[in-house]
Parts: C-alpha cells; structure tokens; sequence
C-alpha cells in the first residue's frame, strides 16, 4: 500500500502503546509521523492544538491527514474549529465522549464535546461495544462535524484491548481519504 498524503499519528489519552494499531502503522510506514505530546497522561486541550497546529504547519498542510485515535479526535475537532487550517482529511477513530460520567479523570478543556462542522473529508470509525463512547452520541458526532460513519462491530475501544494487530481496514479507510 503506499500513501501520497503526508500521514499524522494523533493518539489519545496515554499514548498508543506497543500493540496499538497506530504503532503497527508507524513501524511499518516511516512516513507516518506520531505527533508526540508533551503530557500525555494529564493533557490540557490548548496545548495538544498547539502541538497539533506546529505538527501540521510543518508540511504542505492540504496534502495532510490527520489519523486520530480517542481523545485526539476531540483536539482535531476543536483544532480545525480555532485554527481553519485546510488539510486533506481526518480518520478520527473511536472518538471518547469526554462528557461521558465513564470518561476516565484528568483531562483539562476537552469538555463539552466539540460539534463543529469539519471544512475537510473525515471518517469517524466506531465500535458497537465502546465503553467510552455510545454508538449513539458517535453518531450525533460524525453527523455534527459532517463525517463519514463506518460502525466496525464489536471491536471495543479499537485501541491494544480490541488485539487488530496491523488493522488492514483501517489501512482502506485512510487510503480512500488518500485518494479523494
């Protein structure tokens, strides 16, 4: 598979660990960058948009697509939002609803869910079995910020826990973003 868009990593809350699909696709794509956070275990939203916004002013910016997992694809959403920057696309993965009372503590400004209409082609990828996230409030999501929905069964939270290994269908969805 090759990719001609410039492809960021954004994981979510903690990093994306050994056996997450996110580090499976950067070992295998050095292409791929992983937008590296300063505090990834007490994050503050206008810091991981700031480090988003440096990450992305780093390349030709329409040629970029942002591959958010978790609590990313609340800072993409917020990013795009306050910053207006046009890239190519984002493939925003099981988006946590940081409104949620199951929500895990410690995260500073993610709240409320943002439900701006994203200027740029997006696919939410949800799971029918996600404990941070209901299939309906993902819906109301992907509807509000004008997304594609694809719904991959039970899969969890699609992070290390849900073992996709390399997740080839993840790997279709960004290359259709790819080639729009």
């Amino acid at each position: 598979m090759h990719f001609t868009s410039q492809i960021l990593l954004h994981p979510g809350l903690n990093n994306s660990g050994t056996n997450h699909w996110q580090t499976w696709w950067e070992k295998r794509f050095p292409a791929f960058k992983r937008i590296q956070q300063f505090e990834w275990d007490q994050p503050v939203l206008h810091e991981w948009m700031e480090t988003l916004d440096r990450e992305v002013s780093a390349y030709d910016s329409p040629n970029v697509i942002i591959v958010a997992h978790s609590l990313a694809c609340c800072t993409v959403v917020n990013w795009a939002y306050h910053y207006k920057r046009k890239i190519k696309g984002a493939l925003l993965v099981a988006p946590s609803d940081t409104e949620s009372a199951n929500y895990p503590p410690g995260t500073t400004g993610f709240t409320p869910m943002p439900l701006h209409k994203l200027a740029f082609p997006s696919t939410v990828v949800i799971s029918s079995d996600d404990k941070f996230v209901s299939i309906e409030r993902a819906q109301t999501f992907a509807s509000a910020w004008g997304s594609e929905l694809v719904n991959i069964g039970r899969a969890g939270h699609i992070n290390s826990d849900s073992k996709l290994g390399f997740w080839e269908f993840g790997l279709e969805l960004l290359s259709r973003l790819d080639r729009s």
